[in-house]
């Protein structure tokens, strides 16, 4: 065996990629000291998507002062990778962590993403991974497009900064003052969620809650994110209402198809096409995979099914290995997965599994490794 890939999910409160990819290559090299290991830790588009992606193709990470989820002044960061892309998740500016017990989406605001996409679009960058995940916010972006230009007006003319609970104040959107080293990147936002931005399923009444919001203050602020749409679409002639993951990080997955014209893309895909995935299987001999569980929820385009679809294309097995594994999986092996393994041994719970679970992905791996050296793969 002369080439293996490794890019594993982590496995959520347990083990981060990287985590699994150190132990993985460990007990490959155990058995195959001479072959080229290529790790590919994934980024989900929330906390540490940006040390992820330096991690895998190398770069810059730069610090910035910028506002918080309250408006007062923090340090952040974002990265500059190889080929001069950006890289940024809002939850460096506007995560939930940052807000500890403060919890009131009503009030949070993604202003400092947006200076955040700001600095790196002066720094020169010609593509923008913005990750959307762990928001403590809800006001469909609007905080990041004020940040960049974009001026939002009350029925009186007057403009201000829009946050939850004052985006049905909203009378006129307008773009025309957005910063113009915008309109020559291409950005490509990761949302892993395909909830629209309204509605039972919509930002309000899934995510809400998480970041503080009471039955009534959901209702409230899902009233606010209607409206949005309303004015977005009669001024900026864009519709997202019903937009496949526009509910994404309190509907900013909205905000940055209407405010900048970016597309949405499942976080796998990006970082696939991010990292040239394609041409890294060239002459691989083998895949390993994996994320926390495995089950048919996988089959709707998580990592070790977007890996698998590729590693398909290019005729290279991949084997997942897993945490857990759920029931109706038998589509994942159409996708491209060969086989998939659990590193629960014991069948133990979750939380006396997750306390050994580096020891047990070491030994499912090293199990793996000897059978496939004894079947006499060289």
């Amino acid at each position: 065996m002369n080439k293996v890939i490794l890019i594993p999910d982590s496995f959520k409160g347990t083990m981060s990629s990287a985590q699994i990819c150190s132990i993985m290559e460990q007990s490959i090299h155990t058995w195959y000291p001479q072959a080229q290991v290529i790790s590919v830790t994934v980024a989900d588009g929330g906390e540490g998507s940006v040390d992820s992606f330096l991690a895998a193709m190398g770069g810059e990470k730069i610090t910035v002062t910028v506002k918080g989820p309250y408006m007062e002044e923090m340090e952040s960061f974002y990265g500059i990778l190889p080929g001069n892309a950006a890289v940024i998740e809002m939850a460096a500016a506007a995560g939930l962590p940052l807000v500890g017990s403060r919890l009131a989406a009503e009030k949070t605001t993604t202003y400092g993403v947006g200076q955040l996409m700001e600095a790196a679009a002066k720094h020169g960058c010609k593509k923008m991974i913005v990750g959307l995940g762990g928001s403590a916010t809800n006001d469909g972006g609007c905080g990041a497009a004020a940040a960049l230009g974009v001026v939002f007006r009350d029925e009186e003319g007057r403009s201000f900064v829009p946050t939850g609970e004052t985006l049905h104040k909203i009378a006129s959107i307008d773009k025309s003052q957005l910063c113009p080293e915008l309109a020559e990147i291409e950005i490509i936002t990761m949302c892993d969620i395909d909830n629209p931005l309204c509605g039972p399923s919509g930002a309000a009444a899934v995510f809400g809650p998480q970041k503080g919001a009471d039955a009534e203050m959901v209702k409230f602020l899902d009233r606010g994110l209607l409206h949005l749409a309303q004015v977005a679409k009669r001024d900026l002639h864009c519709d997202i209402l019903e937009l496949p993951g526009a509910g994404a990080a309190g509907g900013m997955g909205g905000g940055m198809v209407a405010f900048f014209g970016a597309s949405l893309q499942m976080g796998i895909e990006t970082v696939l096409n991010t990292v040239d995935f394609d041409q890294l299987l060239e002459g691989a001999d083998l895949v390993f995979s994996g994320e926390g569980k495995i089950d048919d929820q996988s089959l709707r385009g998580k990592v070790v099914i977007g890996v698998a679809r590729r590693a398909k294309r290019a005729g290279v097995p991949l084997i997942a290995v897993v945490g857990d594994i759920g029931d109706q999986i038998e589509g994942v092996y159409e996708e491209g997965v060969s086989a998939v393994f659990s590193i629960n041994r014991v069948a133990v719970p979750y939380s006396e599994a997750k306390c050994r679970s580096r020891h047990d992905m070491a030994l499912t791996m090293d199990n793996l490794m000897r059978f496939i050296r004894r079947m006499g793969i060289s």
